[in-house]
């Protein structure tokens, strides 16, 4: 999630809180003692319709109150939820066979079915629910079609074939498919209720939301700043669930953030910026690794200086990256030198980290950076000075980061002048997708923990790849990888299409992002996915 679709989800995220007094006026001393815990979301709660939503605050709500087929364990790695086990497919890879179990319950008591999948799922491809998420479905049989309007969403490969009995079926092997359906977006619907209340309805607030998970929500109008999560008393799995509720309040800046968490008032503060930056000695400090990288994206339109790919390796190899994260940022972040993030997967074929394995070096080449700057100016046909363009969000950390590169090029590369535009993210959504900038700063954060959530949207006319980057051997590579008939092919073609990806220079990696938490030290047991959200349906806290 860190792409179109995330936009809410900036780099500098972080918190301003106004408290309900149902929920706001306890102490994490006084939530200790009633074993719930208080915590903090970005921006408010607009929606829990999982069909058509995909924002930070949203998923990360559901992750605690609803379960998909699968969920992920404190390894990142899928374990049973809905589904009775880890399924291994049939026919080639192609067909998922899931039981779901039988003492799976909504909040209501209903019992979750197969249907319920299958409903919600279609939904998520139906056009007339606005969709936002479609992509994450490629691969599963006719949704490719369904997207470009080609079929119908009620030709998903999708079907119950019992009360208990889900049946998927692919259009080629998926080596991800399991993790893949641990994201919130697979979770199922309760078909009965979301009928009741009305499709428009379901998700808007408390009284017209269902869950299937360890809690359910409370005291959500649908406008307010503070929530709460409670035990669900039909969850399968109540006897592992030690926390008796959970409150949720809206926390803007980052400031404000430390000092709720100093007063007691948030139980865990994500912190960032000017804020993380002068806490990292602090004793309640915990750095925790993300699939999350923060990169440039390269306006490769034809007409555009940076279509030149000499062009675009000067630009690299002239900045600094270590002195960008351990001077500017200085939050915990590392120098990035792969696209895909360090922690996001394990290459089963070799036994290494993905990203360690097809990282390139980071080290600034001046030299070699301004002989590429004047054979390509003279390929592209600029005589005079190469004028770019950064675009970027209205957060001081984006500004701090576009200041830094200007000043980089401009005093490293000669005859390169760069200006900037720090817009809201509204006008610079507007820019990137218009093609109109040169650099544009933006991240990557991912939905799953496989290697494709990267390399994936950097094809050929993706949609969120406004930089279009175009490559016909990347495709290949990138199409390969997906119908791959085994795991050693699978990955042996990831590993070519990272390395084609970074020689062509398609984008320009700068850091990754490591979020900067401040945790009550008598709170344990949360999960902190790299690729994922946070889940603390497990966790508890001592008095």
């Amino acid at each position: 999630m860190g792409k179109i679709r995330k936009v809410s989800l900036s780099i500098g995220i972080v918190m301003v809180a106004v408290f309900l007094a149902a929920c706001g006026k306890q102490s994490s001393q006084n939530n200790a003692q009633n074993k719930s815990i208080t915590l903090m979301q970005t921006s408010d709660l607009t929606s829990l319709d999982n069909t058509n939503q995909a924002m930070l605050p949203e998923f990360n709500t559901l992750t605690n109150i609803s379960e998909g087929l699968y969920r992920l364990n404190s390894k990142d790695q899928p374990v049973p939820a809905m589904a009775t086990k880890i399924v291994k497919p049939t026919d080639n890879g192609k067909k998922y066979v899931f039981h779901i179990r039988s003492n799976a319950k909504w909040s209501n008591g209903d019992p979750v079915k197969a249907e319920d999948f299958e409903y919600s799922w279609k939904r998520s491809l139906n056009p007339a629910n606005n969709p936002v998420y479609t992509y994450v479905f490629s691969g599963i049989k006719n949704a490719d079609a369904i997207i470009n309007h080609k079929k119908s969403y009620k030709t998903l490969g999708i079907k119950a074939t019992g009360d208990k009995t889900l049946e998927i079926t692919l259009d080629h092997p998926m080596a991800y498919f399991n993790k893949l359906v641990a994201m919130p977006v697979f979770m199922p619907q309760d078909k009965s209720f979301v009928q009741k209340v009305g499709v428009k309805k379901y998700g808007t607030n408390a009284k017209n939301t269902i869950s299937n998970g360890a809690f359910k929500i409370t005291n959500w109008t649908g406008t307010n700043d503070a929530y709460r999560l409670v035990k669900n008393p039909y969850y399968w799995d109540k006897s592992a669930i030690k926390l008796d509720q959970i409150n949720y309040k809206t926390v803007k800046d980052s400031n404000t953030a430390h000092n709720l968490f100093e007063d007691g008032k948030l139980d865990d503060a994500t912190i960032s910026g000017v804020t993380a930056k002068s806490l990292q000695k602090n004793k309640d400090l915990k750095r925790v690794p993300k699939a999350w990288t923060y990169y440039l994206q390269v306006n490769q339109r034809k007409g555009r200086p940076l279509a030149n790919q000499k062009l675009r390796q000067a630009i690299s190899l002239a900045i600094n990256r270590k002195e960008l994260t351990n001077k500017v940022l200085a939050d915990g972040s590392l120098p990035a030198s792969s696209f895909v993030s360090p922690g996001t997967a394990v290459d089963p074929t070799t036994g290494k980290d993905f990203s360690q394995e097809t990282s390139f070096s980071v080290a600034p080449n001046i030299k070699q950076a301004r002989s590429l700057l004047a054979a390509g100016k003279k390929e592209a046909g600029i005589t005079g000075d190469l004028k770019l363009s950064i675009v970027g969000d209205g957060q001081d950390v984006t500004k701090n980061v576009a200041q830094y590169i200007q000043g980089q090029l401009d005093s490293k590369l000669p005859g390169v002048k760069v200006s900037i535009a720090n817009l809201p993210d509204k006008a610079q959504q507007a820019r990137r997708s218009e093609g109109k900038f040169d650099l544009a700063q933006w991240y990557w954060l991912a939905d799953f923990g496989d290697p494709i959530n990267y390399l994936g949207i950097l094809t050929s006319n993706n949609t969120m790849n406004p930089g279009k980057f175009s490559d016909a051997t990347y495709d290949s590579l990138i199409e390969k990888a997906k119908t791959a008939a085994n795991q050693t092919d699978y990955w042996k073609y990831l590993r070519q299409a990272e390395k084609r990806l970074m020689n062509q220079n398609g984008i320009i990696p700068l850091y990754y992002v490591r979020e900067s938490h401040l945790v009550n030290p008598k709170l344990s047991g949360v999960e902190y996915h790299v690729a994922g959200f946070p889940d603390y349906t497990r966790a508890t806290i001592t008095k």
